[in-house]
């Protein structure tokens, strides 16, 4: 037996929190942009800081569940990924006809992702577009496979993010979401919690000369759905086999959903 209820539809909310304040529903995405506008030179740098590089680890794993073909054309979309990070490694783990698009709402970030994606040379794999994950402008069956690493708890609207994603996707693409969760093994969690209330906002201050991001960071994690929630939400959404994968005691996890 389970406690969970859906939310209440986007059309009846009209509050929702940033962090551990509560704001109006419409005010949260400006907020958000904000955060992200005031980190994104230094994004990937912080999140080696954050994570000690397990990052990095994370990301490794997740690509391998994309499993981007080698022979054949696959058209992938990467969604809240605007400094590249997730895209390259889909590019350089398929072939020559993987194509990925990111999207993402921040100009600031998709800068940072376009100037890295020159450098690469994968200019011409990668592209770059500015667009809400609530509202994808994309047609319907587009993509192969859909990812979002860190940015579906920063979404104002998870179910109409969900919604949108199930669209976009071809019959048999499959969903993955990596995101933070709850630790359960007990002591990691107490260290853990004291770590991301006390180091990671320090940590941001340090390296970026402002913390308050990162505390925001932070505290949107406590809020996000627990793991099981989330996969009932993603269910919920239309995708068929809905799981979830827990990494480094519960840190994060890798959530799954097929459009079958």
């Amino acid at each position: 037996m389970t406690d969970y209820q859906p939310r209440q539809s986007s059309a009846d909310q009209t509050e929702t929190h940033f962090g551990f304040s509560t704001v109006p529903l419409g005010e949260k995405q400006e907020m958000v942009n904000d955060v992200f506008h005031r980190v994104a030179s230094k994004y990937d740098l912080m999140n080696d800081f954050m994570s000690g590089g397990l990052h990095r680890v994370w990301k490794d794993l997740l690509v391998g569940m994309v499993k981007p073909s080698r022979t054949r054309g696959f058209n992938h979309l990467d969604v809240a990924g605007g400094t590249g990070d997730v895209a390259f490694r889909i590019a350089e783990a398929g072939g020559p006809d993987t194509h990925v698009t990111v999207a993402d709402i921040n100009t600031d970030m998709l800068a940072v992702g376009q100037e890295r994606a020159g450098k690469r040379g994968l200019d011409l794999q990668v592209r770059f577009q500015e667009a809400n994950a609530e509202e994808l402008p994309f047609a319907d069956n587009s993509f192969d496979a859909y990812t979002i690493a860190f940015g579906i708890r920063n979404v104002p609207r998870t179910e109409s993010a969900l919604a949108e994603a199930f669209r976009v996707l071809k019959r048999g693409g499959r969903f993955l979401c990596l995101e933070f969760s709850a630790v359960d093994v007990p002591v990691l969690d107490k260290i853990y919690e004291a770590y991301s209330f006390t180091a990671i906002p320090a940590i941001g201050k340090a390296v970026t000369g402002d913390g308050a991001p990162y505390r925001y960071l932070v505290e949107s994690i406590r809020q996000f759905p627990t793991a099981e929630r989330f996969r009932m939400m993603i269910e919920d959404a239309g995708f068929a086999r809905a799981s979830f994968t827990r990494l480094t005691g519960g840190v994060v996890c890798i959530h799954s959903g097929w459009k079958l």
